[in-house]
């Protein structure tokens, strides 16, 4: 279990790493609007996080259990999809999410439900969850549902930290990084590698899906 808690640590830090658009909308929203602005348009991306994460743990893997096609096709998506998202890391002018769009001011409610949305709408976090998760549980320990709550809240923890990070210093990480290309292109290179790895693995996992019960 230590091992599947590393790993998904590890993934999870990867993708919140590697632009996306909770990323882009938080530094956005932050340099725009303040930090406060994008640490209340965080409180609604962990709220997507924590329906996502009870979504699946109530039973939306079974469905993967009894249609194993499905299970396959999604896992084999999601293993694209990281490759992807490697593949704009690594690649020669790979985007960064610090140089934000420019953003309407809105109120706190309306940061809220858009923070919420974005995160809804987000295919890496329907990953996480629905292929990349299943991953590192380990059926033969027992007590899948409690092993997916725990993987599942490090990943909440990891991302929440790292955005609320991100949020808080929005605007002199980009103006840092902005005379600094090459840490830019270290962090890119970083999470590009580590997605790489991962997407690999789960594209050559010949596990099935198992019910979290």
């Amino acid at each position: 279990m230590t091992g599947g808690l590393i790993g998904i640590a590890l993934v999870s830090l990867g993708m919140v790493l590697t632009p996306g658009p909770n990323m882009i909308y938080l530094v956005s929203r932050s340099i725009t609007q303040g930090r406060r602005a994008g640490l209340i348009s965080l409180t609604g991306v962990v709220l997507g996080f924590l329906l996502y994460l009870t979504a699946t743990c109530l039973g939306l893997t079974a469905v993967f259990a009894y249609v194993p096609a499905a299970y396959t096709a999604l896992k084999l998506a999601g293993a694209a999809y990281l490759l992807w998202m490697a593949w704009n890391a690594l690649k020669p002018g790979g985007i960064s999410a610090f140089q934000p769009r420019e953003l309407v001011p809105e109120r706190p409610h309306k940061l809220f439900g858009m923070g919420l949305l974005t995160c809804l709408l987000n295919p890496k976090i329907a990953i996480v969850y629905l292929s990349l998760l299943p991953q590192f549980i380990d059926p033969a320990m027992g007590h899948v549902l409690l092993q997916s709550l725990a993987l599942g809240s490090v990943q909440i923890v990891v991302a929440t930290t790292v955005n609320a990070l991100i949020a808080i210093s929005a605007g002199a990480l980009a103006a840092f990084l902005a005379r600094r290309p090459l840490w830019l292109r270290v962090q890119r290179y970083v999470t590009g590698t580590v997605l790489g790895i991962f997407a690999i693995r789960m594209a050559t996992d010949r596990s099935k899906a198992f019910v979290a019960v």
